[in-house]
């Protein structure tokens, strides 16, 4: 059993620190252990090991034996010469160097230019073959694992599918991927039990709030693999137009789909969506919803809108034993359709766009959820041991880079928290705090925009919050801007106008400039209610990640005080947090920053 074969391990790293103390240690372990397994305990013991503690050379030979390995080292590689990189194999990862393969890319900072650029990568294909390893091994299919039913919850009083139904359909939404996704391993569970065809679709809108072409296009690449990747696995894929409500009813109806499986997102335009949906389906076609987002659903970490992460933290950490486990992988599906669509024609999905697009698409960032996977192989083999330490550091490689690929769903979070877990051993104190904001954080923003429908508004705010921005509302304000002046990073604030730079150009500001960002927008617009909505429409307009929870949580803390208690009170801020220009001096090379980004403006 599990225990047996863990205590041996123990065991086996117990008596080799005492190998040198053989008799003594049986009779140590004559008192505890059994007497099945003393034979393999003899066997360990007694066999030849190269790195055994009493086989170990001198620390003078050892260095004499390093010397000499590295001169045979030397003159092998001055024989060989430039043949010698094209024929080394490369490193696993994580372990050693790695060997650079042409043609391959990845998104991190060059030395002297610390903005996103793209470089030649020294990352491999084995980081994504290790984590399909890890599916394969864990489980054969969804079929044959033990799916926890909280994930789901129920939108029609429809609960059966129909079993003269011919299909199963994922109306795919905010999670755009096919492996690691709860949603869509939930829909093939469910395909294979009935013994039907599984169907996939996305349906595309013309506009959606400020959104640019910037952000259709990566989502647009994105969703282009995810068609790829269906159709190798025998599930059709579907683009189609315009809102569910108006598109799936018909698809429904021509491929007698006897029920649909859908993602969560606890936004306003999404949740109407589902909404709508359910009130055009057919009475006897059941809709689901799996929150494929989080690690453990929004409904089930809280009943209820929670006051901050303290109150949170508790009970997202109390449940995550049953939730956080390894994915099994969406294979390729054993009923296939009777018919095939035709591949997709994405220039022709892009003409029927009717976006900005002038904010033109950023290239250190790019799409599909294989690109976010070596962003996050990157993270963890790089920038990780940073991350606790330097993340607030805007000139400093720390962060990890990966919300444009969470946001859009091209990468589980779950997976990046099961990937990060397994380098605890060399950076706790970075997996911690990774944990703390991609697990509690990014949770606690969905437990807000799903149970406070004023999200995005000043009435959405903490009574407190409410009421002293009100008793500050015509407080002198030292500066004024219009939006165009904000837009353009025209402001007397040197700093500010970098942050803004960095947004607008490369669709992704530093995290802890986003909070500073913000509060000045208070500072410098004539009412907390334009502030917020300046600071939305500049965030969800350029960055690759705003239109989110996480975006709407931020401005809501910066200026309203979410999720944040009062400070001591000052002109217009009342007593939400202030910071100012002086403060971020004393945190980081300010001036650094701003030279980055001033020939930009």
């Amino acid at each position: 059993g599990k225990s047996c074969h863990g205590g041996l391990c123990l065991q086996a790293r117990y008596l080799k620190i005492l190998h040198t103390q053989r008799s003594t240690t049986f009779q140590k372990i004559n008192s505890w252990l059994p007497s099945s397994k003393l034979n393999l305990i003899h066997l360990f013991l007694t066999m030849p090991r190269k790195s055994s503690s009493v086989n170990k050379l001198s620390s003078k030979e050892s260095r004499m034996k390093k010397t000499t390995e590295t001169k045979n080292k030397t003159n092998e590689k001055s024989e060989t010469g430039k043949s010698l990189k094209r024929k080394q194999d490369p490193q696993p990862t994580g372990k050693g160097k790695k060997t650079k393969h042409e043609g391959s890319q990845q998104l991190i900072s060059d030395e002297n230019d610390k903005s996103p650029v793209e470089i030649k990568t020294e990352i491999s294909g084995d980081f994504v073959k290790k984590i399909n390893h890890q599916r394969e091994t864990f489980c054969e299919s969804v079929a044959k694992f033990k799916f926890n039913k909280k994930r789901v919850r129920l939108i029609t009083e429809a609960e059966e599918f129909s079993a003269d139904s011919n299909g199963v359909l994922y109306w795919m939404s905010r999670d755009q991927r096919v492996q690691d996704n709860w949603a869509f391993l939930y829909a093939q569970r469910l395909a294979m039990k009935l013994k039907v065809p599984l169907y996939v679709c996305f349906c595309l809108v013309p506009t959606f709030l400020e959104t640019t072409i910037r952000q259709f296009g990566f989502m647009m690449k994105g969703l282009a693999e995810v068609e790829q990747e269906c159709r190798d696995l025998n599930i059709p894929f579907y683009l189609l137009l315009g809102e569910a409500s108006t598109s799936v009813p018909k698809f429904v109806k021509e491929n007698n789909i006897g029920g649909i499986i859908t993602d969560f997102s606890p936004l306003r335009t999404p949740m109407k969506w589902l909404n709508d949906l359910k009130n055009v389906l057919p009475k006897e076609v059941p809709l689901c919803q799996v929150d494929a987002h989080n690690l453990v659903p929004c409904w089930e970490a809280s009943p209820k809108l929670e006051y901050g992460a303290r109150t949170i933290r508790n009970k997202i950490h109390n449940q995550l034993g049953q939730y956080q486990t390894e994915f099994p992988p969406l294979v390729k599906h054993p009923h296939v359709p009777n018919k095939i669509p035709a591949i997709t024609d994405w220039i022709l999905a892009d003409s029927y766009l009717k976006v900005d697009r002038k904010v033109q698409e950023v290239t250190w960032a790019k799409p599909g959820t294989k690109q976010g996977l070596l962003m996050l192989e990157s993270f963890c083999e790089n920038r990780l041991k940073n991350f606790a330490t330097r993340r607030n550091d805007p000139n400093e490689k720390a962060l990890s880079n990966l919300s444009p690929w969470l946001h859009f769903g091209q990468l589980s979070a779950q997976r990046c928290i099961l990937t990060v877990s397994q380098y605890r051993s060399k950076s706790s104190e970075s997996v911690n705090a990774f944990i703390e904001e991609a697990v509690i954080r990014r949770e606690l923003a969905d437990n807000f925009c799903f149970y406070n429908e004023k999200y995005d508004s000043l009435k959405g705010a903490y009574e407190w919050a409410q009421k002293t921005l009100e008793i500050h509302r015509k407080d002198k304000r030292s500066y004024l801007y219009s939006r165009e002046e904000l837009e353009q990073a025209t402001t007397h604030d040197s700093l500010w106008n970098a942050a803004q730079v960095q947004m607008v150009k490369e669709g992704k500001m530093h995290g802890f400039l986003r909070m500073y960002w913000a509060k000045k927008i208070l500072e410098w617009t004539k009412s907390p209610e334009e502030a917020l909505v300046e600071a939305i429409y500049l965030n969800d307009k350029y960055n690759l990640d705003g239109r989110d929870p996480n975006g709407y949580v931020g401005c809501m803390w910066s200026i309203c005080g979410i999720h944040d208690q009062g400070w001591p009170e000052r002109a217009v801020f009342g007593k939400i947090r202030f910071m100012n220009f002086d403060g971020c001096k004393r945190k980081f090379d300010v001036q650094a920053f701003i030279r980055r980004y001033k020939d930009k403006t």
